[in-house]
């Protein structure tokens, strides 16, 4: 098992100029609100083509209008639920036709039960948690990883947690799936053709939607997403074939 921060795997290239030469596709999952709407901004600031997916139409509407102000506004926003096979089947259809492969994947999307012991959670809300953090990144990893084979090349990252690598009280649920995301990323890693990378990312603990139903009002003592942004943007925009399996942190760099 690899586990690092990116400054042990690629700190030389973490200059945020060499970053951001040469432009590249990245598709993030979620990407209307906190991490991915921040990432995709980021990103987009830099150059880079956007490709992001969400369920929330109004919430698309809104990043994009932020997007257009780019004034080579080419990105794709499109409705997907990661949680239907179907749905991004049809996700990776139009992405195909309209963008093309991306160079990079990000596995962003996902959710957390309200803060329960495991007795208490109801079955529903235990799905939901599985369904999308565990499920909807093996849905895009089925229906992506043929369309980079021709090249054998793309990065894959999928979002992990500190509390995927440890486990917490009152977050049974979310702790097992992000235990689950980084079972499935070492595995899938050894499936992949040398140039491909598949990357178990721990984003960090940042000020989002989802550490405040944990923390409450405590959150606002994190990292707010648009800090984060573009640390993570470089690290992400830096990772190789050879970061393939690895397990990072992201909150470490710098």
């Amino acid at each position: 098992m690899k586990t690092a921060s990116f400054g042990a795997v690629n700190r030389a290239a973490a200059g945020a100029a060499g970053a951001s030469s040469g432009g590249k596709t990245v598709m993030i999952t979620g990407v209307s609100k906190g991490l991915g709407r921040a990432l995709a901004l980021e990103l987009a600031k830099r150059g880079h083509t956007i490709i992001g997916c969400s369920r929330a139409q109004d919430k698309l509407n809104s990043l994009q209008s932020e997007l257009s102000s780019d004034r080579n506004n080419h990105h794709l926003l499109l409705i997907a639920d990661v949680r239907s096979n179907s749905s991004v089947e049809e996700l990776a259809r139009a992405v195909i036709e309209k963008k093309g492969v991306p160079d990079i994947i990000v596995n962003n999307a996902g959710t957390i039960n309200r803060n329960n012991k495991i007795w208490e959670v109801p079955e529903e809300e235990f799905d939901a948690v599985i369904d999308t953090n565990v499920k909807g990144i093996a849905n895009v990893l089925r229906h992506f990883i043929p369309l980079m084979f021709p090249k054998k090349q793309g990065i894959i990252v999928n979002f992990s947690s500190g509390w995927g690598r440890s486990g917490a009280a009152l977050v049974a649920p979310y702790c097992a799936s992000k235990w689950a995301v980084e079972g499935l990323t070492r595995s899938v890693a050894k499936e992949l053709p040398d140039g491909m990378a598949v990357i178990a990312l721990n984003p960090g603990v940042i000020h989002t939607e989802m550490l405040q139903s944990c923390f409450g009002t405590s959150a606002s003592i994190y990292q707010e997403p648009d800090t984060w942004a573009p640390k993570a943007a470089t690290m992400i925009l830096n990772l190789t074939g050879a970061d393939n399996g690895a397990s990072l942190t992201c909150d470490e760099i710098f």
